[in-house]
């Protein structure tokens, strides 16, 4: 009894102290990441490493750090309107935008609820995939990400690491790639039609757009323009 008595404490103890490191490690990266240029994601990672097992020697995921002063003042705008109104004043959470979703369901309708908080979070941090322990996960990065990065680190580590196409991340490569310009040449329709593939940028082109990311663009772009243009930026202090 004693043996497994002082076996379980062993057990308990090593579990804490390597939860509690993992813990320690991630608000470590945060602090980093704070100031420091995110060279990676866990979804570029984990997109590259997929390529290698099923033998895609080709694929490549791309990306190049900008500051938010070299983005212009469009893009962060127009994923803005197109993702998350109410991204400058919300807490990382959007819990209206998650009751719509759940009556949506109810509906058959499938719509997504995440903020650009917990994209962000999870594209840096997560795997791709649905499950109560992601989720959870994702809940307390996003936490971490809102107390101690701020809106505009927030929004610019999104647009540096966002997928815009297989291989392509961030808006810099995007726009290199699609427009054959730097992101801070990027035009109002150029960045609503970024914006407009971000839902599934597998499935969407930003090169070849359908009829429907050619809707979306033209609705992101009214929201662009109801938020009152750049001024929105300016007055949440965002650029």
């Amino acid at each position: 009894m004693t043996s497994k008595k002082g076996f379980r404490y062993r057990l308990k103890r090593r579990l804490l102290l390597t939860v509690t490191g993992i813990i320690a490690t991630v608000i470590v990266a945060i602090l980093v990441f704070s100031v420091v240029p995110v060279p990676f994601s866990a979804v570029m990672a984990e997109r590259q490493v997929s390529a290698l097992v099923s033998g895609d020697t080709d694929y490549r995921a791309r990306s190049r750090w900008v500051s938010m002063s070299e983005i212009s003042p469009w893009m962060p705008l127009a994923v803005i309107a197109g993702e998350d109104q109410k991204f400058p004043e919300h807490w990382g959470f959007d819990f209206a935008a998650v009751q719509s979703v759940l009556d949506s369901r109810q509906r058959g309708e499938m719509r997504g609820a995440s903020t650009l908080s917990q994209q962000t979070a999870k594209n840096m941090f997560l795997w791709d995939g649905r499950s109560w322990l992601r989720k959870g996960l994702e809940a307390g990065l996003t936490v971490g990400l809102e107390t101690l990065w701020g809106k505009k680190r927030i929004l610019t580590v999104y647009l540096n690491i966002a997928e815009f196409g297989p291989g392509i991340f961030g808006v810099e490569m995007a726009s290199e790639t699609y427009f054959h310009k730097h992101a801070s040449q990027l035009t109002r329709q150029e960045a609503a039609l970024l914006a407009a593939i971000l839902p599934n940028p597998i499935l969407y082109h930003a090169d070849a757009p359908s009829v429907y990311v050619r809707g979306r663009q033209q609705w992101i772009s009214r929201q662009m323009e109801q938020l009152g243009g750049t001024g929105f930026l300016e007055k949440y202090h965002l650029y």
